[in-house]
């Protein structure tokens, strides 16, 4: 079989990424290509890092193929820019794991332990947050700030901090936070396009444990948190 030109690859790589992101997201077949890469700017986290880049390779496409009956191939494109979408077009379809990032011996602790436990537990393990179990049923996690926030008004409004510390249960500070969208649990298989996805569309998230199925009373298999960012964007750009 002949080796395919640098014309054919980037073809190839350009036409997966246009099918892909149109059956994923259930996008119109007669949407130009610069509309649909706007489009998923907000749905993907690889597009939105490479938009300007995927633009251009629809602009470069069209220099590429004679629009006619008979469409053909009339110019070669350079090799960088080859590798380039088809990195892409890797990142896009065959995206890497964040179970392959992030940690995986997974620290937690028991509803019932004690605020002086708990913070003498994220001091020592320097992680800063804790999934807390009760009954094997994951409930929250314990985060330093959120600890430090909770502490501290309870200090204003006239507790003393011996009470705190030793009488008040890590559970009692986690049912008293209204919103639990400050944590995510979801399926070992989750890429890291999806968690730099989610990290970006909530503010909140702090972080994100990983199970089996993505079900909160299954054992943690790794946990993604904000500070896993950087590393998981070296890996998009060496991917």
């Amino acid at each position: 079989m002949a080796e395919k030109t640098k014309a054919e690859r980037f073809l190839d790589a350009f036409n997966n990424i246009d099918y892909s992101l149109r059956a994923r997201y259930g996008l119109n077949r007669s949407m130009g290509f610069s509309d649909l890469i706007r489009r998923c700017v907000s749905l993907n986290y690889v597009v939105r890092k490479y938009e300007d880049d995927l633009i251009d390779y629809g602009r470069l496409r069209n220099a590429i193929v004679h629009q006619g009956n008979k469409p053909y191939i009339i110019a070669e494109p350079h090799e960088q820019v080859v590798e380039h979408i088809e990195k892409i077009e890797r990142l896009i379809n065959t995206p890497p794991k964040a179970i392959d990032v992030c940690r995986r011996d997974v620290l937690s602790t028991e509803a019932h332990a004690s605020m002086e436990e708990v913070i003498k537990l994220i001091a020592s393990s320097n992680y800063s947050n804790i999934p807390v179990y009760k009954e094997k049923q994951l409930i929250g996690i314990a985060n330093g700030q959120k600890i430090l926030n909770s502490f501290g008004l309870f200090l204003l409004s006239g507790g003393k901090a011996k009470t705190f510390l030793e009488n008040a249960q890590i559970e009692d500070m986690l049912t008293k936070i209204k919103d639990s969208n400050y944590y995510e649990v979801c399926k070992v298989d989750l890429t890291v396009e999806d968690a730099l996805n989610k990290f970006h569309s909530n503010p909140k998230l702090l972080a994100i444990l990983l199970t089996k199925n993505g079900e909160p009373n299954e054992l943690p298999l790794g946990i993604v948190t904000g500070a896993d960012a950087i590393e998981m964007n070296k890996v998009l750009d060496n991917f």
